[in-house]
């Protein structure tokens, strides 16, 4: 891909662009940074931009690229860069194969804090009781279901079943995986809920899945099992959430996405104790993780190859 001068980079995150940009790799007479932290710096460097490296850039800038020609979201979940205001042109591309591992973590010490009952022995810790009629129950021979089966649900399905757990998988396609005893495709989204203690999801944002785990879906799950929301919060009826919880319809939920973060103050979901939330940090992006992914693309690109990771913006993943 020749130029006649350095191509532009726009490095854009509210709290780490420098961070990211220190770890960008590319020879200095092809590339010139531009290293922005507020939507205003990012809106006076765009118009010059013919690659943009951020996370959840101000969408309304999108119409002022007019050099862009490529999009590398700092993260997996791409739905804050799909929007309408993104020409259609331009090659959006994501960062898979690093969040698995801290998601799996995540999603497997909750379920231990569910089944130790660690808020009940905690709790009494502060009491000064000795409760020993309750007692443990076993994570070994339960039934997780992860509703979305890319790479970061067969990374959490891989360690769950390490650990006895059986795990059945949901997924748009339905396809087999080895990670999982079974695979549903998503018009049977009901059937696999309600065989799982632990419902797990993973699922990017699209048209598609919106308000997906909405009050019929969580009419089908049992009412012991757990509902994790890893993926993003849209994905979950939040108002039908509230009312099955509220109502002991499930055990409970651990949430670390949100329709709206931050989780607002006065949302009935703070004030519920079979809820556990968490910033949305079960899979943080870390600019020594990413810069890997944008390095190789960013080498790619300037030599003109095809690049990896490519998003189908058609599907939103």
């Amino acid at each position: 891909m020749r130029r006649r001068g350095p191509a532009t980079v726009l490095v854009f995150h509210p709290d780490e662009a420098k961070a990211y940009a220190a770890l960008v790799r590319a020879p200095r007479a092809r590339v010139r940074l531009a290293v922005c932290a507020t939507p205003a710096e990012a809106a006076a460097a765009v118009g010059d931009a013919d690659v943009i490296y951020a996370w959840k850039l101000p969408p309304d800038l999108y119409a002022r690229a007019a050099r862009l020609t490529w999009l590398q979201a700092m993260g997996a979940g791409v739905d804050w860069a799909l929007v309408p205001t993104l020409p259609p042109g331009v090659t959006v591309t994501r960062a898979p194969g690093i969040f698995g591992p801290w998601m799996r973590e995540y999603v497997l010490g909750w379920c231990l804090w569910v089944t130790q009952h660690t808020e009940t022995y905690r709790a009494a810790q502060r009491e000064r009781r000795w409760r020993e009629e309750i007692l443990p129950d076993r994570l070994a021979g339960k039934t997780m279901a992860i509703v979305g089966l890319g790479d970061i649900g067969r990374t959490i399905a891989a360690a769950a079943r390490a650990l006895g757990l059986r795990v059945i998988g949901v997924s748009r396609s339905g396809r087999p995986v080895r990670e999982a005893e079974r695979v549903y495709r998503l018009p049977a989204l009901a059937r696999a809920l309600g065989q799982a203690d632990f419902v797990v999801v993973v699922l990017p944002l699209t048209d598609g899945t919106r308000g997906l785990l909405g009050a019929r879906a969580l009419a089908a799950m049992r009412p012991t099992a757990w509902l994790f929301n890893i993926g993003r919060g849209a994905v979950v009826d939040e108002a039908a959430l509230v009312t099955a919880l509220r109502e002991r319809r499930i055990g409970g939920a651990v949430l670390d996405v949100f329709a709206s973060e931050p989780l607002p103050a006065e949302h009935p979901l703070w004030g519920l104790d079979n809820v556990a939330l968490t910033p949305h940090i079960s899979g943080p992006s870390t600019p020594a993780e990413i810069a890997p992914v944008f390095n190789d693309n960013l080498a790619r690109w300037l030599a003109g190859r095809p690049l990896r990771h490519v998003v189908d913006r058609a599907r939103g993943y």
